[in-house]
């Protein structure tokens, strides 16, 4: 019965939705990828809100009925059926009576399952696509039948382009810049290590010293783009995905004219989305970085190079959670992220069966047993292992979204009574989960 009426509602919020874009008629920047969504939409929505009436997905709303809600500028009902009756009236009323309507919207879209691309695609016509990066071993690759599928699935987005629409790729990801050799139309390249339209240059990490010990605060760099050079600064967040998510806005930025001092200007303001790479003050003068959204081979292996590359005197953490939803590939994978933390972390504390996986790894790699902690949930490690917390430890804490890392590090962050402004998933509905 909860499902049927999930699809009635589900089906009812995109007809609204379609409708809302026929009269409407806004321009639309389509997010897609496996890896960087989230943060590459919030980047562009920061790079271009000041000179545009611009609507965002909210949070990761990328799904059926997800990118339809956006549209017609509702929130999540969840369960609650009254707000969904809410919701159904409210596009009713978007439909019926003239408003003032946002000229771009940002969408995130991404694929569970083989199909969801392919259907949106048939009613959601881009002016402009972004692809973040197509990871070796992706997300949600446990109901497609090969990652190629997954890859082609996206790929529908691109199809959907307008005439004279703009695709913007990752210079720096094989996929994507194989993929866009048959696209007749405009292309942008963004990268770090490849040649690329807009590059991103001499990346490092700035920090501040405080009680005469270094501290990190973000990462530096420089972006080039057709002669223009100018500075840029992520306060708050590290990790070179960041980096990536900036230089797409930049490439959108770009692409609508906006000048290249007033994008610098949004960015420096720009506040990284929660659970991706950020920086978090913890207990006992520790410094968290709270990568908790979700959790893949690609994205832990890029956190993991992040926790070796910041240079602090203090021990080097890392706190890992289970990756989901990645079939037979599971077991490698986890024994792979085990290994390479083995290779420089001052403790491992793995969350979860399978990510037991990584401790064999680190083990077989020649870490000593006793600096290796494992626990089943979240919680009970959080609570159990802030006592081994020590000053100016670097603690990475990374998981997929079903193992709620989050709760590890409300455990062991400075300011527990700001979580809700720091922390993913703190709405009433995922806490009581």
């Amino acid at each position: 019965m909860k499902n049927f009426f999930k699809k009635i509602i589900s089906t009812i919020i995109q007809a609204e939705a379609k409708i809302v874009l026929k009269k409407y008629k806004p321009k639309i920047v389509a997010v897609t990828g496996s890896v960087g969504k989230t943060s590459t939409k919030d980047a562009i929505y920061t790079a271009m809100s000041d000179s545009f009436f611009v609507r965002k997905s909210e949070k990761s709303f990328n799904s059926d009925i997800g990118i339809p809600l956006t549209i017609l500028g509702c929130e999540n009902a969840w369960s609650d059926p009254l707000l969904w009756i809410k919701n159904i009236f409210r596009g009713l009323s978007i439909i019926i009576f003239k408003e003032k309507y946002p000229e771009w919207l940002v969408l995130e879209v991404g694929a569970d399952r083989p199909g969801d691309i392919k259907s949106v695609s048939k009613w959601l016509k881009p002016n402009i696509v972004v692809i973040t990066k197509f990871a070796k071993v992706p997300v949600h690759i446990e109901f497609f039948n090969s990652r190629e599928d997954l890859i082609n699935e996206k790929w529908f987005l691109v199809r959907a382009l307008r005439d004279g629409g703009t695709l913007v790729i990752n210079a720096d990801d094989e996929d994507s810049v194989k993929m866009s050799e048959d696209f007749k139309g405009q292309i942008i390249k963004y990268g770090i290590e490849t040649k690329a339209d807009i590059r991103a240059e001499n990346l490092d990490y700035s920090y501040d010293e405080k009680d005469g010990k270094k501290e990190v605060t973000g990462i530096i760099f420089r972006i080039n783009y057709q002669g223009n050079s100018f500075p840029m600064f992520i306060k708050g967040s590290v990790g070179v995905p960041n980096v990536y998510s900036v230089l797409a806005s930049v490439a959108v930025g770009f692409i609508n004219k906006i000048n290249p001092v007033k994008i610098n200007e949004m960015l420096l303001e720009h506040d990284t989305p929660k659970g991706r790479m950020r920086l978090i003050r913890g207990i006992k003068n520790s410094m968290i970085i709270d990568d908790t959204y979700n959790s893949s081979p690609l994205a832990l292996n890029s956190a993991l190079q992040t926790l070796k590359d910041i240079k602090m005197k203090g021990r080097k953490i890392a706190v890992l959670g289970d990756m989901m939803e990645l079939g037979k590939l599971s077991a490698d994978e986890h024994y792979n992220a085990g290994k390479f933390a083995g290779e420089f972390c001052d403790l491992i504390i793995t969350v979860g069966m399978r990510s037991r996986k990584m401790g064999e790894a680190a083990l077989d790699a020649g870490f000593a047993e006793g600096k290796i902690y494992q626990y089943d949930d979240s919680l009970s490690a959080g609570k159990e292992f802030q006592n081994e917390i020590k000053e100016g430890d670097l603690i990475l804490v990374k998981g997929s979204q079903s193992v709620r890392m989050e709760k590890f590090v409300l455990e062991i962050m400075a300011e527990p009574e700001k979580a809700e402004g720091l922390l993913v998933r703190q709405e009433e509905e995922w806490r009581n989960r």
